[in-house]
């Protein structure tokens, strides 16, 4: 399973998203991905996956099929997260 954080880095909730990637790689010892959306590859991505809203995590399985989905802040819980990133 495969869990990727789309956000914008100079924006009003990068602090918050680059935080809770610190925290969960420290608790979980698994990093997650991030998605730029202001790329090409990461623009694909989000209209794939229908993203509109920043911060979004997505977790897929390894073939791309969707599991779960969180949008906006407040984040997830490092809990919630951490079932997908195995």
């Amino acid at each position: 399973m495969i869990v990727r954080v789309v956000y914008k880095d100079n924006s009003d909730h990068a602090r918050a998203v680059l935080d809770f990637l610190r925290d969960f790689e420290h608790q979980t010892g698994h990093k997650l991905e991030t998605v730029d959306p202001d790329t090409s590859s990461g623009s694909s991505f989000c209209r794939t996956y229908d993203i509109i809203e920043y911060p979004t995590m997505i977790a897929t399985d390894n073939n791309g099929l969707l599991l779960d989905t969180w949008r906006g802040l407040p984040l997830p819980t490092i809990s919630e997260v951490s079932y997908y990133a195995q």
